[in-house]
């Protein structure tokens, strides 16, 4: 898809947050995949090429389908991007996501990733430099199935200490940083100031990425 054909990017309204209160997961994906799906699909397309020179290689996107689900809708969504094309789970990779309250920006290394012993190891060796150069606004979290998190100017040694070992001791850990936007944020409707945060949360995120390498 060329620059002129390209869709713009609208952002986001309340209205895509309210999907997750529909009851019921045929309801829930038939409004999901209408409203919110081609948003983030259109965002995988728009951000891959500037992931790919922020990360030196091809990055590609991944919109969730949640296509196990048989039972339980799904509450939250989002696009991935990783340096395979084949998927991201098993890869370290970036997410534009959202839960009912917020969108989140992040950078991840889930529980199916052979990089968590990697990226612990890398952590603890550079987490001084970490520790100085996250935002401290962004927020930590062990779980992507929850949309809680810690804020980084709360982390003190002791609690990456527990991701670390985590990381190198729990089959099924996982670690995710980045921003979250509260969904009655004005930014999130300007398509164009929204694509520039996300641009520059990644950049801020790029240290976190190599280090699970």
């Amino acid at each position: 898809m060329t620059a002129n054909t390209q869709i713009q990017f609208t952002g986001f309204l309340p209205q895509d947050f309210d999907v997750f209160t529909i009851p019921g997961l045929e309801a829930r994906m038939s409004e999901l995949i209408e409203r919110v799906r081609p948003k983030l699909t259109e965002l995988g397309t728009q951000l891959a090429p500037h992931l790919s020179v922020l990360c030196g290689e091809e990055m590609f996107p991944h919109v969730a389908k949640h296509a196990r689900r048989t039972i339980n809708p799904p509450n939250d969504t989002w696009v991935a991007w990783a340096n395979n094309k084949r998927g991201y789970k098993a890869h370290p990779h970036f997410q534009v996501g959202m839960f009912e309250s917020h969108l989140f920006i992040i950078f991840a290394v889930i529980y199916e990733s052979d990089n968590k012993k990697i990226f612990a190891k890398h952590l603890d060796e550079h987490l001084k430099e970490v520790r100085k150069t996250i935002p401290a606004h962004f927020f930590w979290s062990l779980d992507h199935m929850k949309p809680e998190g810690t804020l980084h100017s709360e982390m003190d040694q002791e609690a990456f200490r527990t991701i670390i070992q985590k990381l190198e001791k729990v089959q099924k850990s996982e670690v995710l940083c980045g921003l979250r936007i509260e969904r009655d944020d004005p930014i999130l409707a300007n398509g164009d100031q929204l694509l520039a945060t996300i641009e520059q949360t990644f950049e801020q995120l790029l240290p976190l990425y190599k280090l699970a390498f």
